[in-house]
């Protein structure tokens, strides 16, 4: 599932927020410069806890360090491929020729030339897509809650892991679903009130003054546009607006909102399935992976498109967006992610031909609180580990510890394991440009399970339609840490996953604020530049390969 925030400060008086996709609504990209590069700054210099990109490429090269080309495999919704911030940095595959309909080289997939879609199928792709709950609670409803109520306990009793997994996934379907509905009629509401609000300011700006002095409604609908009106103006993304600004500003926050909430009425639907006609594989089959075609966008690829840019990003035409990585990442697009939640075994399948296809690095910004075939996905993640390759996963944005609330995939079997069952996965949490409240309030945590916190907050990168957008999330906090992952492998190629996560955890710029250290292993946010230093004088050893500890036994002693 694709997770950005939206905040609806102006909602407030309502009792919920809107906490899953969203722009930073108040900036504008061509005014603030600095904004939109602060991720990359220089803590020691800035005292913003940026990740210091350009002093680790200085740092690298003045060792006589040259990079090589590192392949980012991107595993989300898909990427627009002739971005012009991006084109430059997409993976060819070079063993392929593109558009001869043949399998040039023998990996089972025809015309893969910058990625593959799991996705999608002769019969074009899959959008939306159901949530996991509601594929685990139609599938094992009429098992465990059918109408013999004998057979119901016999299955619970020879099923217990399974049936643990239904419960959950009811509890959460139900009070989802119910949220979803919830939400989109109050968004559609407050959409049909911009008219009133509009009104009601009479071409004057919005503030508490203004919106105080006008008078009291009569008409329920516009007494409610009042209390929104009154909301408003406490938000700084809408303070001070003149009136022309807040209805531009509110028309562009309701359609992201309703374009949210939307598909939920087919993502919490039991009987909706488009996966049988779409993509035409046997779901149940794990092992089966030929499936799927190179359609690389698919339907909406705003979300991996931005991934990508912060990633790979390259400045181009008076955009000065660059990526972490922009100097040494390809990007690989491998199409896994729908509107709704991922299947694990899409998820398995892309890992392995993200790694049987070159990539070092994979990128995995999603999520969701039950998985079915986490197995599989482990499978892959062990086979990621057994050829040498990193994998970056966003820790969530349910503001929850993950400890208590799993999101699947996990490198933790056990949230009881004193350590993951591998060495190859790295958690990123988000964190923003304001030391007072550095982790994002979305963000989920753990002090175990959480490894580093990366800038997740107001990140400008590139998105659909050749464009570029801010956008909130460990989604952005992830490709962060791929970038900066990208430019210690690409300088000292011999660096392996674990060598790499220790790297970055050692060397993090460490906050203390309002409990930030407690919120993962590394109890800060990444700094590049000084983990790239910490991998030199620990790790690195020429083009070789770090030479072996060896174990001094110790001598006895004759008493």
């Amino acid at each position: 599932m694709k997770k950005v925030l939206l905040a609806a400060v102006f909602l407030a008086g309502f009792g919920f927020s809107f906490a899953q996709e969203s722009k930073a609504k108040s900036i504008d990209p061509k005014e603030d410069k600095d904004l939109m590069m602060w991720y990359h700054k220089d803590f020691a210099t800035s005292k913003v806890y940026g990740v210091n990109t350009e002093n680790a490429y200085k740092y690298l090269e003045s060792k006589g360090l040259k990079p090589k080309t590192v392949i980012v495999g991107v595993l989300d919704s898909g990427v627009q491929v002739d971005h012009p911030g991006l084109v430059k940095n997409m993976w060819s595959n070079p063993n392929e020729i593109p558009g001869n309909g043949k399998d040039d080289d023998g990996n089972g997939y025809i015309d893969d030339i910058h990625g593959w879609n799991f996705i999608g199928g002769k019969n074009g792709d899959i959008d939306i897509d159901n949530m996991e709950v509601t594929r685990v609670v139609a599938k094992y409803k009429s098992v465990f809650e059918g109408d013999d109520s004998t057979k119901n306990k016999a299955n619970q009793a020879k099923m217990p892991e399974e049936f643990a997994m239904y419960m959950k996934a009811k509890d959460l379907f139900t009070k989802k679903s119910i949220d979803a509905q919830q939400n989109f009629r109050t968004y559609s509401m407050v959409n049909e009130l911009i008219p009133n609000m509009v009104k009601m300011l009479a071409g004057k700006s919005v503030t508490a003054e203004n919106i105080a002095a006008i008078k009291k409604p009569t008409d329920q609908r516009d007494a409610i546009a009042l209390e929104i009106l009154g909301n408003v103006s406490q938000d700084a993304n809408f303070k001070g607006k003149s009136a022309a600004e807040f209805e531009t500003l509110m028309k562009k926050d309701m359609k992201d909102a309703l374009d949210h909430y939307a598909p939920s009425a087919k993502q919490y639907d039991l009987s909706y399935d488009p996966r049988k006609e779409i993509v035409g594989d046997n779901y149940d089959d794990y092992s089966e992976k030929n499936y799927g075609n190179n359609h690389y966008e698919g339907p909406d690829a705003e979300h991996g498109t931005h991934v990508s840019g912060i990633i790979a990003g390259l400045p181009q035409g008076k955009e000065i967006q660059h990526g972490v990585a922009s100097r040494v990442a390809k990007i690989m697009t491998v199409r896994a992610v729908p509107n709704g939640d991922e299947r694990d075994k899409d998820v398995a399948n892309a890992i392995r031909y993200a790694v049987d296809n070159g990539a070092k690095i994979l990128n995995m910004s999603f999520g969701k609180p039950v998985s079915p075939g986490k197995n599989v996905v482990w499978d892959a993640f062990k086979y990621a580990e057994d050829k040498g390759v990193l994998l970056v996963k966003a820790a969530g944005n349910e503001n929850e510890d993950v400890a208590e609330h799993l999101a699947y995939p996990t490198n933790f079997k056990n949230v009881t394991d004193e350590k993951p069952f591998v060495n190859n996965v790295i958690v990123v949490g988000a964190s923003t440009n304001q030391n007072n409240a550095l982790r994002a309030d979305f963000s989920n945590f753990n002090k175990k399970m959480v490894d580093v916190f990366a800038p997740g907050s107001r990140i400008y990168s590139t998105v659909t339609g050749s464009k570029y957008e801010y956008l909130d999330g460990t989604s952005m906090a992830s490709p962060v840490v791929s970038g900066a992952a990208a430019i210690l492998l690409a300088y000292m190629p011999n660096l392996k996953p674990d060598q790499i996560i220790e790297s970055l955890k050692k060397s993090s710029n460490l906050s203390t604020a309002n409990g930030f250290s407690d919120f993962s292993a590394a109890g800060g946010v990444i700094d590049v530049k000084k983990a790239a230093e910490y991998a030199y004088n620990n790790f690195y050893n020429g083009t070789k390969a770090p030479a072996a500890k060896k174990t001094i036994k110790a001598k006895a002693v004759k008493k």
